[in-house]
């Protein structure tokens, strides 16, 4: 039998970690057996290996976990496409992606790239055909043989792929690189289809191949830290779960903000829409995590329950409820219009670059708290970030205060600060509004790992934790809730959208949508960032 993969012993960057800070627990599950770990001999296969996707995030991931420690130099690594490659000129093709992190400057840092490019081995074949897939059967049988793994063998198929193939390789991995026994896994990257129907259509076709424990659904926004974050914040901190309810919390919001346009794949996104691109998926996985009740446990089961519970407790989306815009050029000419956009073949597109939209949880714990999602392309600055703004305290002692604020930042420089009613310093009766601040940046030293959101989720397919990858009923769910809202803004009787100038804040309604939506805006110039904290600089979403 292989050496399990996960270690007894600590990493390096768990003992980092404990040097740092007296306070670390670890986090186990409730049982050994909870997560069903491959051997340190796995054959992982990286398909469309040739691609973008491929190039960018899935063989660097690998090579972050594998610079860290996090990954045996014994896995055997194959990447898988059409293109010809030479073996050499495939991993030079990937060299110049892979980082050297955020910690102790690797010294080592060239001689590891040369061992990681080692491990890979480069396969030409077709994706509708056995050929290349039999040969891709006989290498990992080889590798097992060699290794005395071929009663347990353990192979992940990650398909970095258009969903378009999803099927048509999955046929085809069944027929010819299946094992009788040991581990099988096969990782699908989003999208899940385009709506229910393609989706269910989806997992109708995979559901006769695997078993759900075998597919691994990736949305990479629950790979990011702040959003693994959510559970422990929630969960682990009396003060918070205490008042996180309707009758402490005034008004939930969770923004996706990218100072960019579509930059030359406006054809794409005419047919996917921001809606669809990030609100459907990476924005609502963020919410269910925000709103569902505690699980039993951290076992993924348990976890994923929980979500599909609250997603069944979203109201409909209200077509009178939302904002659609689309960017035109910037108001100094330099940034063309959406439509501007050469691989845009229609000029009276009606696609949203971005969407505001009001919902309703209800339950016990949220029924009357409004909740907005929103999120735009080409606006003034690419941030993702939640706010949670609290109810005012009661009247009498104070003529005017401000609310107490929770803002969670996801993307850039990870921060988590509440905003809190504080006397000026010194003689004065005066009130100030300012923070405790957790900036993940000034708090934890740079020599701290933290996994990007690849790497944290590829480094659960070899552990088998499903907790952070999509469940088929919560991916129904959660399409059931959007698709008669996306046939609403493409249909033929679409709303025009609300026009916004390239770099701007937005839709010009937007501030009148969140009041209306129960957000109150801090008074100008009452909110100081504190003069500690440099890395971040809050707006006070003054928008």
């Amino acid at each position: 039998m292989p050496t399990p993969y996960r270690r007894q012993s600590l990493s390096r960057h768990e003992q980092r970690h404990r040097r740092f800070s007296s306070g670390y627990v670890e986090q186990k599950p409730r049982t050994d057996d909870m997560y069903q770990s491959v051997g340190h001999y796995t054959t992982f296969t990286v398909f469309g290996a040739s691609g973008d996707l491929a190039k960018k995030k899935t063989f660097p991931a690998l090579f972050g976990l594998f610079r860290e420690g996090e990954l045996p130099e014994e896995t055997q690594i194959l990447g898988y496409a059409r293109s010809k490659y030479e073996q050499d000129k495939f991993r030079e093709h990937l060299r110049p992606f892979f980082k050297k992190g955020n910690t102790s400057k690797h010294p080592d840092f060239e001689a590891k790239v040369e061992k990681f490019l080692s491990m890979i081995h480069y396969v030409q074949g077709q994706y509708d055909t056995d050929e290349g897939y039999q040969k891709l059967d006989q290498i990992c049988q080889e590798y097992e043989k060699k290794h005395n793994t071929t009663d347990e063998p353990s192979r992940i198929f990650y398909l970095a792929l258009p969903p378009s193939e999803f099927t048509t390789v999955a046929k085809q991995l069944k027929k010819n690189c299946y094992p009788n026994k040991g581990i099988f896994r096969l990782v699908v990257e989003k999208p899940f289809g385009h709506d229910l129907e393609s989706a269910r259509e989806l997992q109708a076709n995979l559901a006769p191949l695997f078993t759900e424990d075998e597919l691994y659904r990736i949305d990479h926004y629950l790979g990011k830290e702040m959003v693994k974050n959510l559970l422990v914040l929630r969960f682990g901190n009396e003060l918070l779960a205490g008042s996180w309810n309707k009758n402490h919390i005034k008004s939930i919001q969770i923004s996706f903000k990218e100072s960019f346009g579509t930059q030359g794949r406006g054809g794409y996104f005419d047919t996917i829409g921001i809606v669809r691109d990030v609100m459907q998926n990476h924005l609502l996985q963020v919410l269910t995590l925000l709103t569902m009740e505690r699980p039993v446990s951290f076992d993924p089961e348990a976890v994923r329950d929980e979500k599909v519970k609250v997603l069944k407790a979203i109201d409909a989306i209200d077509h009178n409820d939302v904002i659609i815009g689309q960017y035109t050029a910037s108001e100094d000419g330099k940034e063309p219009s959406y439509l501007d956009d050469d691989t845009v073949k229609n000029k009276d597109s009606k696609a949203a670059t971005y969407c505001a939209l009001g919902l309703q949880i209800h339950n016990e714990r949220w029924e009357g708290v409004p909740i907005v999602m929103r999120a735009g392309k080409a606006l003034n600055e690419s941030k993702v970030e939640i706010r949670i703004q609290y109810k005012p305290v009661a009247k009498g002692m104070f003529e005017a205060i401000q609310r107490n604020e929770l803002v969670i930042r996801i993307q850039p420089d990870e921060a988590i600060y509440l905003k809190i009613n504080n006397k000026i310093p010194g003689i004065s009766t005066k009130t100030s509004l300012t923070d405790l601040d957790l900036t993940y940046a000034v708090r934890y030293s740079d020599d701290f790992w933290i996994p990007d959101a690849y790497e944290a989720l590829i480094r659960d397919v070899f552990l088998g934790n499903h907790s952070n990858f999509v469940r088929d009923d919560e991916l129904d769910v959660s399409w059931s809730l959007f698709t008669p809202f996306l046939e609403y803004i493409e249909g033929p009787n679409a709303p025009k959208p609300e026009l916004y100038p390239y770099g701007s804040k937005g839709p010009k309604e937007l501030r009148q949508f969140l009041s209306k939506h129960g957000y109150e805006f801090a008074d100008e110039g009452i909110y100081e960032w504190p003069v500690t904290t440099t890395k971040v600089v809050d707006v006070a979403e003054k928008l």
